[in-house]
């Protein structure tokens, strides 16, 4: 699949360091699904949607850095959508997501709440400052926030926000954000993980599950095409929290 042209619309921001591009191609994704944005000259990196036509980045290396150079009327190369997104059920649902993971779930709880299902949403950030999609969130249901540093809502991690629910009243849990966040909720619900719908980031270079580089040990599943959303309990046995591997195929730590 190659790049098509793409010229960025609008570029919002989000955070200090988190920006929303809308781009004038409407490719249909469904929430969870990705996008291989080529930053020509530079790099091509995946993307999560955070709408139809758009993508929510936070600048963390050479690619992003060189995307938040660019302005509307700049034009970028995008191969997509990729992977499989999230699936909704039942009637209430549960989002929880970390800094800017949270972008996909907002498009999701979109769609959910347009469909008729109640949506509560559990966020969480390091800080007031780097809180994004208050508004959003906020329309569609009840929202809990917790902070890192307790400068917004709850103070402590995701898992904190918890405790104020009873998660036996969701048929489905969509989770997405830092890894190390996503593998503490999924610890703490292992008895629920086959109801937990988890968006998973991995090093995606092919995008097209030929090269292997996205594989989790031990079932070599390629996040790529079979993910980035996965069932939860298909990553209770896996590295998924425990290590990564990047572009020289060596393990490294995990983040968030």
């Amino acid at each position: 699949m190659k790049p098509i042209n793409s010229i960025i619309q609008e570029v919002r921001s989000e955070a200090p360091s988190i920006r929303t591009f809308r781009v004038d191609r409407q490719l249909d994704p469904a929430p969870g699904q990705y996008v291989m944005v080529w930053v020509r000259g530079v790099d091509e990196v995946p993307m999560s949607f955070s709408g139809p036509d758009a993508i929510t980045v936070q600048s963390v290396g050479e690619a992003t850095q060189a995307l938040f150079r660019l302005s509307a009327g700049s034009s970028i190369g995008l191969r997509g959508p990729l992977g499989k997104g999230f699936v909704l059920r039942g009637e209430k649902i549960l989002l929880v997501g970390g800094g800017v993971g949270t972008a996909p779930l907002a498009f999701l709880g979109e769609q959910a709440r347009g469909a008729g299902l109640e949506v509560t949403s559990l966020l969480g950030f390091r800080s007031s400052e780097d809180l994004i999609f208050q508004n959003r969130f906020g329309a569609l249901g009840d929202t809990i926030i917790t902070t890192d540093d307790g400068s917004f809502g709850i103070p402590g991690r995701v898992a904190a926000g918890l405790k104020g629910l009873d998660l036996d009243e969701f048929s489905q849990i969509y989770l997405c954000g830092p890894e190390l966040m996503m593998w503490d909720i999924i610890s703490r619900c292992k008895d629920r993980a086959n109801k937990i719908q988890a968006c998973i980031n991995r090093y995606f270079k092919c995008a097209l599950g030929v090269c292997g580089s996205c594989c989790l040990d031990p079932e070599g599943l390629r996040v790529c095409v079979e993910g980035p959303v996965v069932m939860a309990d298909r990553l209770l046995e896996s590295e998924f929290g425990r290590y990564r591997r990047g572009p020289g195929g060596g393990k490294g730590l995990c983040r968030g």
